[in-house]
């Protein structure tokens, strides 16, 4: 908005010339979206008590959750105001790529509101129905891919996988591509969700995965250093890393309320949201195995719980009695239940994100 407002401004004063800048904008969006959080966090919070919108902990869960009865959920609406409001101010509102973040953002943002909404206020404990839920991510999936699929030029390379580690180096997907990425949304989406078990985790592997992300939208984004760094040219990359500096800001700013002992937690309304958002980043970047390296937390995560799974009910079968491969799934319940603390597990998850995106940006150079 500041852009289509003031920067016509700028045959008046130079000083206007600055919001056609991404770098300029993107650290605005920044700042602009940390402070939204912090200012309404705290009146978000008070308001989830005073509805008794608070977390319910299930039985299967380690002992020591009982102590987080009762904190507020549903701040993910923290989250989706801030960064909302920050891309507001800050995005050309004209570019396609942002157009298909906030669909994104709006959608699986009132498909998690619903969810929180059956447990909290409904009282329903498993929340929305999990078909309803899943064709709900599927949908946004399957709008946002044809939508890419058939705006794009025929002269891009939309279809195809990089593979990061080898130069010029990809796997022709076709019509594949549409699968293959509903999955890919879906997936994250749900992988995010489930990684939401400890204070401070979801949160912060995110914040260091959307940086991983905005340093290749930035460089996707800009003529030069893309031709040198052997990368596709994407017009609408630099808009896309203002939406990410605002989603960075949001998520630190979230983090002031989240971290160990949380005021609050972000329920479905915030990490549904959230994994879809990384996944339709790496679709319109063009770096879904970009995603996964950066994103192996996740991955992780949500393959701890379907080999649980899938390991229990096998054994249940054949032996009469389940058993299973963790202590308690997803992993980080597991460490919790080895005895580890959890902020050393959430500190841990942290170093291993960093290195996770300082592997993923060495591939670069690998082009």
């Amino acid at each position: 908005m500041f852009c289509h407002l003031l920067f016509p401004l700028a045959k008046y004063s130079i000083l206007f010339n600055v919001f056609r800048y991404v770098t300029f904008r993107s650290i605005g969006a920044f700042i602009t979206s940390l402070i939204i959080s912090l200012l309404v966090g705290p009146a978000f919070i008070r308001l989830l008590k005073r509805k008794s919108a608070v977390e319910t902990i299930d039985d299967d869960l380690p002992e020591k959750h009982r102590l987080k009865q009762g904190t507020p959920t549903m701040g993910g609406i923290i989250i989706l105001v801030s960064l909302l409001l920050s891309s507001l101010l800050w995005n050309i509102l004209t570019n396609s790529a942002i157009l298909m973040m906030y669909l994104t953002t709006i959608w699986l943002g009132i498909l998690g509101f619903i969810d929180d909404y059956l447990k909290n206020f409904v009282k329903s404990k498993k929340g929305l129905i999990p078909r309803y839920k899943l064709l709900g991510q599927i949908s946004v999936g399957l709008i946002l891919t044809m939508a890419i699929y058939y705006s794009s030029p025929a002269t891009e390379n939309l279809t195809a996988l990089q593979i990061p580690f080898l130069k010029n180096m990809y796997i022709e997907l076709g019509w594949l591509f549409i699968p293959f990425v509903v999955f890919l949304i879906t997936g994250t989406s749900n992988a995010v969700n489930l990684t939401d078990g400890l204070d401070g985790l979801a949160a912060g592997t995110l914040a260091f995965a959307a940086l991983g992300l905005g340093v290749m939208s930035y460089l996707k984004g800009n003529y030069i250093a893309a031709g040198y760094l052997n990368l596709e040219y994407i017009s609408s990359a630099g808009e896309l890393t203002v939406f990410i500096s605002a989603l960075m800001g949001t998520l630190i700013g979230f983090l002031w309320f989240n971290s160990y002992p949380a005021q609050v937690f972000m329920g479905d309304t915030g990490s549904l949201t959230l994994g879809g958002i990384l996944a339709v980043i790496s679709v319109l970047l063009r770096e879904q195995i970009f995603l996964v390296i950066i994103g192996m937390i996740f991955v992780t995560e949500a393959c701890s719980v379907i080999i649980q799974t899938s390991w229990f009910k096998y054994t249940k079968r054949k032996y009469g009695q389940g058993r299973r491969v963790f202590l308690c799934a997803p992993l980080h319940h597991h460490f919790e239940l080895k005895g580890i603390h959890e902020t050393k597990i959430v500190t841990r998850f942290y170093i291993v994100a960093i290195l996770l995106v300082a592997v993923g940006l060495s591939t670069l150079k690998l082009r």
